[in-house]
């Protein structure tokens, strides 16, 4: 079924429709964020600060009520849904407090009589294309420093999350968010193509699939407008050695089904030295047969969530199908529980084919993908072998060992000994066909931004 709605993916079951803009009030949003932009550029950024601040505050206050949302929409484990209703208040939070220093003029050395200095000035309309994976989150670090630095935001989410839209749409206009400084348009693919070409739209962020990214990206270069695109990955999660292998497995196991396996950063591939091997693949092996199906409200280490869609349940079974064509091993999972729901049994796979057509294609679900490896050099030209670049790390007793293998991996995160550091204050994106641009800590505030020079003559 296609259209924005709310489908249940517990059940299959469609709980509300709403409709599409028409394409008038599509671009006459544009118009009004323009004329919202032209007086919310000129309040001071400690008057802006205060607003975004309230945003953060509101995050954390509804984050019952918003998990709830999410948890029927696209399925979130509601634990989950809390944490990422938290983590939205933190970014609010972070560049309400930072901000102002980010922004701040910063004098240069010239060799000229006089001072020199760049300037971080907000360019006007963003578009944010946002996905459904995490509703909030997706939001908070693309509208938090926008909002700061003065530009203002017309948003189309997921068409499978209206709710949690709206949920943000109410937060932001609660906040004191003037009118046209945030909105959320349920437009249509055509409508969006209109609003890149709008002239006063002037940059467009989209986080999705790669497919998704040309797209957009193609639009927004022949409009000559700035993008920053986030596009998924084949993310390495390379194991060297370790002390307790049960204990390493059940590690990158965890890591693999956050989300029900549906995040960007996820550990898609884990690569892992041939003596420790074995065992590593019987524990996930376990790990993923003691799994069993339930709702959101009971999800735990053993019960796991629906996919996000029906759709989304059957494209992986696809890929699962493809891949055991190819020569892989499915040793457990991958199977659509029913007919009607989005459930999708937590799988282990082993063996797919190095330069198979579906080893390079993105699992976007609760499935563990295993490799097995010989040597630090053969680990590292695995983990390199992708048109992705998002994020990877590396775990070993041995840290220099382990560091000599981070530092050459081909993506935007790097890391040691942990899965991902994460945190508002930490820049997230990546290189390759994992797109360009980067979203969080200091750098996720330098994207939409006129780095204007600024010379005063004595």
């Amino acid at each position: 079924m296609s259209g924005i709605r709310v489908e249940n993916p517990a059940t299959g079951e469609v709980l509300e429709t709403f409709e599409h803009v028409t394409e008038q009030e599509a671009l006459a949003a544009v118009d009004t964020a323009h004329e919202a932009f032209l007086s919310w550029r000129e309040t001071p950024i400690e008057e802006r600060a205060k607003v975004v601040t309230r945003v953060a505050e509101l995050f954390e206050e509804r984050k019952d009520e918003l998990a709830e949302i999410i948890a029927t929409e696209m399925g979130k484990p509601i634990s989950e849904g809390l944490e990422e209703a938290e983590f939205s208040s933190a970014i609010f939070g972070y560049y309400a407090d930072n901000g102002p220093k980010f922004a701040a003029d910063e004098e240069i050395p010239v060799e000229m009589d006089g001072k020199g200095y760049i300037q971080r000035l907000p360019i006007g309309v963003l578009l944010g294309i946002m996905p459904w994976n995490f509703p909030y989150y997706q939001v908070a670090r693309f509208a938090a420093p926008n909002l700061m630095l003065g530009n203002t935001i017309i948003l189309k989410h997921a068409e499978i999350c209206p709710r949690s839209a709206l949920a943000i749409q109410k937060i932001m206009d609660d906040a004191g968010v003037p009118k046209g400084v945030y909105t959320n348009l349920f437009a249509t693919h055509e409508q969006v193509e209109k609003i890149i070409e709008h002239k006063e739209l002037r940059g467009v962020s989209l986080t999705g699939s790669e497919r998704a990214g040309a797209a957009v990206g193609a639009i927004a270069a022949k409009n000559l407008k700035k993008a920053v695109l986030e596009l998924g990955g084949s993310d390495p999660y390379i194991v060297l050695d370790t002390d307790d292998v049960k204990q390493a497995a059940k590690d990158a196991w965890e890591t693999r089904i956050y989300n029900t396996g549906q995040a960007c950063n996820s550990n898609k591939r884990l690569i892992v030295m041939d003596d420790i091997y074995d065992e590593f693949l019987a524990e996930l092996v376990e790990l993923a047969k003691a799994m069993k199906p339930g709702t959101p409200q009971e999800a735990s280490e053993t019960v796991y969530t629906p996919l996000s869609s029906r759709g989304a349940a059957e494209n992986l079974k696809d890929q699962i199908d493809r891949a055991v064509a190819a020569g892989a091993t499915l040793h457990v999972g991958g199977e659509l529980v029913d007919e009607k729901s989005s459930y999708f049994s937590p799988a282990v796979l082993s063996d797919v084919p190095v330069g198979s057509d579906i080893y390079y294609e993105e699992l976007f679900g609760p499935v563990a993908t295993v490799y097995k490896v010989s040597s630090d050099e053969e680990a590292l030209k695995l983990a390199n072998d992708t048109q992705y670049g998002l994020g990877g790390c590396v775990f070993s007793k041995d840290v220099e060992r382990a560091e000599k293998v981070a530092q050459r991996l081909e993506v935007g995160m790097s890391n040691v000994n942990t899965y991902a550091a994460e945190g508002a204050e930490v820049p997230f994106g990546g290189v390759k066909n994992s797109g360009y641009g980067r979203e969080l800590g200091p750098y996720g505030m330098d994207e939409f931004v006129n780095k204007r020079t600024y010379f005063v003559a004595n």
